[in-house]
């Protein structure tokens, strides 16, 4: 049996790695020996039939953090010490030059980061195995590198440009030093095979047996966004506010709709953030089929951005407003799904809800006519990575 060491960011919330979470479930189905390392964070909240080694690398409090992360910055701290930290856990001692450790075939490392990419780049030196790197994320994807920023570490913004430059030298020496790389997105693609041209799309996707179409009539017209708000995101998110306002305050609704909205409640967007009215893992499926529309907010800032939601939304049959248009990776992939629309125009908004909300007052659900869905099944693009493992 082939043993394929997996290192990782933590699969806690909010993202919970499902991407991860399920290839690793999967190479286990097939026969694969899967260890999974990874930071020690919150509890796993998550069955898995494989050993999960978790390295705790801070004490918990704030002057331990600020201390360790400026150290990070000038001297790559997190991933130097995670390696050590993971060797010694892994019983791996130094190895001669001709011995080569046999316990594992292959690292296999997935981040949205430059953490854990040296951490991965060192250890599977040590065992003497290939280094295949999953890249979900680049700084360079938003410009500005506002995702990122946002996301993590906030106390940088002050010398965001050394920030950056340190972090994206530390990720590129790895990616180049990597047998082959996949990541998410044609344009992530394009970026990366400037620095290893072994690199390979696979998509993100959904699970068949959380995300699953259900006819069942729900008890109102939900438009819903989950996921987290960043600042690039709010121009979208006022557009489609300024578009339900409208709708709702019209006395005389155009043709479309098959009576007023006069009797029933107010449309309003079915907000689910980290912060506003969070929806568990387990809870995904069921919130997104009770939706009318689902809602992604994206902006032409972004390149190759196809957030996960999209994929679940898919899965469920659940029509997709995009809001604006990206005019890349993602528009692309809702026209060849057909999956919604994405637009940044504010009547297109507001025909696509009513021909929705009218679907919704005849059969008491939404239900959208999707084509290649199962295309982008993990079960698909988990398949996928088998011929990128030694």
């Amino acid at each position: 049996m082939k043993h394929i060491l997996v290192i990782s960011d933590p699969p806690v919330a909010p993202g919970f790695l499902p991407r991860l979470r399920y290839l690793c479930d999967f190479l286990v189905r097939q026969g694969y020996g899967v260890t999974l390392l990874t930071e020690e964070q919150q509890p796993l909240a998550f069955e898995h039939n494989y050993p999960v080694l978790t390295i705790p690398m801070y004490s918990g409090t704030t002057l331990d953090w600020a201390v360790k992360t400026a150290w990070t910055l000038l001297t790559d701290w997190h991933n130097r010490a995670f390696a050590g930290k993971a060797l010694q856990t892994l019983n791996i001692k130094h190895q001669t030059s001709d011995i080569k450790h046999q316990t594992y075939d292959a690292v296999l490392c997935t981040t949205f980061s430059d953490f854990p990419l040296g951490a991965a780049l060192c250890i599977a030196r040590r065992l003497r195995v290939p280094l295949l790197c999953d890249v979900r994320d680049l700084e360079e994807q938003v410009d500005n590198s506002c995702y990122q920023y946002h996301h993590r570490q906030w106390w940088a913004m002050p010398f965001r440009r050394i920030y950056r430059a340190v972090h994206i030298r530390r990720r590129n020496r790895v990616l180049r030093a990597a047998q082959c790389v996949t990541t998410v997105s044609p344009w992530h693609a394009q970026f990366i095979r400037t620095l290893n041209p072994n690199v390979r799309v696979i998509y993100n996707g959904y699970d068949p047996k959380q995300f699953y179409p259900d006819n069942s009539p729900t008890d109102a017209f939900r438009i819903t966004y989950i996921g987290s708000l960043f600042e690039w995101q709010q121009p979208a998110l006022e557009k489609v506010k300024q578009a339900i306002e409208e709708l709702n305050q019209s006395s005389n609704l155009p043709y479309g709709f098959s009576r007023s909205f006069e009797a029933l409640p107010r449309l309003e967007i079915d907000l689910h953030t980290p912060q506003h009215d969070p929806v568990s893992h387990d809870e995904l499926g069921n919130t997104i089929r009770k939706a009318g529309i689902m809602l992604v907010l994206t902006s032409t800032q972004t390149h190759g951005m196809l957030t996960t939601k999209f994929y679940e939304a898919l899965g469920c049959r659940k029509p997709v407003l995009c809001v604006p248009s990206d005019r890349g990776a993602l528009a692309e992939l809702i026209r060849y799904t057909n999956a919604g629309i994405a637009t940044d125009d504010i009547e297109q908004i507001k025909q696509f809800i009513r021909e929705k909300y009218n679907e919704w007052q005849t059969a008491g659900y939404t239900l959208q006519p999707v084509e290649h869905c199962q295309e982008f099944s993990r079960e698909t693009q988990s398949a996928a990575f088998l011929t990128m493992l030694p």
